[in-house]
């Protein structure tokens, strides 16, 4: 698998790369990373073709998934604390 490019964007990192007959788009914010695989075919094989297919409404969806992973995260996590919270005093009868 090799780079072939990066798509700018105000805080997230967009890389883009080749590998046999696949592109993949990997979009990183925070601890959070999500990768799109694409097959290459005559309308998708450059890093032109992706940048147009990495347009804003694509990169909403991806920001929404985002929020969602946080929010799972987050409401794991919160859920562990208040266990083991739980856990730090004696029963005392």
């Amino acid at each position: 698998m090799r780079i072939i490019g990066y798509i700018e964007h105000s805080f997230l990192k967009i890389t883009v790369f080749k590998m046999d007959n696949k592109l993949s788009v990997k979009f990183e914010h925070g601890l959070f990373e999500q990768t799109y695989k694409f097959r290459e075919t005559a309308h998708l094989s450059t890093l032109e073709d992706i940048k147009k297919l990495v347009e804003k409404s694509f990169i909403d969806g991806v920001l929404e998934t985002f929020k969602t992973m946080n929010y799972t995260k987050n409401k794991a996590f919160s859920r562990v604390i208040m266990e083991n919270d739980e856990d730090d005093f004696e029963e005392i009868i």
